[in-house]
């Protein structure tokens, strides 16, 4: 298999920062990466600091050969930040794009196929948890919200389970499963190998769209709209 040698661009905001890693020469290590804090301001920040890691890296946007996303679950308005801005970038350059989700992201990175049976958790509000099931690296099933200390009854744990992420241990304890406490740190470098393994292996998927898990916290009136008198 051929290795894909064309620069990727992967970025995420789907949390209170703006992360992105360019990997360029078929690498997995980035050659320039970011991560900036912040509680608002992706919108205008995202695309100059995409520009200055181009700049550096002595590139320009025709260059590039893939976008690589975040697609969430995470902020509501971040993650369609991100999305909209990944779709616009491939088809105005005419390259294609991958969504990358959480849920992906913080699998082990050095091993993205690896593992028959795993279930990977994020953490969620309210003291709960984002639960998706993986085998071999490749979706179950829909993500869903679980309560780590009450596994809801139709939860049933494959052989050789394997839970990593958010409240690892308590999730599988129940389960007999085996356990890997994680958090989703080294955004950038995480971005960078998936995003290299996605392009190198053509594992693209569908193009990259906001992945929600619960509905958003700001619900709609439940009163009837007035009516209006002619």
């Amino acid at each position: 298999m051929a290795t894909f040698l064309r620069p990727i661009l992967a970025f995420d905001t789907s949390a209170a920062h703006c992360a992105a890693a360019l990997v360029v020469d078929g690498g997995t290590v980035p050659r320039v990466a970011r991560f900036e804090p912040m509680q608002k301001g992706q919108a205008e920040r995202l695309m100059p600091l995409l520009e200055e890691m181009l700049d550096e890296a002595g590139l320009a946007w025709p260059d590039l050969g893939g976008i690589a996303v975040g697609t969430g679950p995470g902020n509501f308005t971040g993650v369609r930040i991100a999305v909209a801005a990944a779709r616009g970038l491939a088809l105005g350059l005419g390259i294609p794009a991958t969504g990358l989700s959480a849920f992906a992201l913080m699998r082990d990175p050095d091993g993205p196929a690896a593992h028959a049976a795993e279930w990977v958790s994020l953490p969620a509000p309210r003291d709960q948890a984002y639960l998706q099931a993986f085998r071999y690296g490749v979706p179950q099933a829909a993500p869903r919200v679980v309560d780590p200390a009450a596994l809801p009854d139709d939860l049933t744990p494959p052989p050789n389970l394997r839970v990593i992420g958010h409240r690892a241990a308590e999730i599988a304890r129940p389960c007999g499963a085996g356990a890997v406490e994680a958090a989703l740190d080294r955004l950038p470098e995480r971005l960078a190998r998936l995003a290299s393994w996605r392009f190198e292996t053509g594992a693209l998927g569908p193009r990259p769209a906001p992945l929600y898990v619960r509905p958003a916290d700001a619900a709609p009136p439940a009163d009837p709209p007035p009516v209006i008198l002619p």
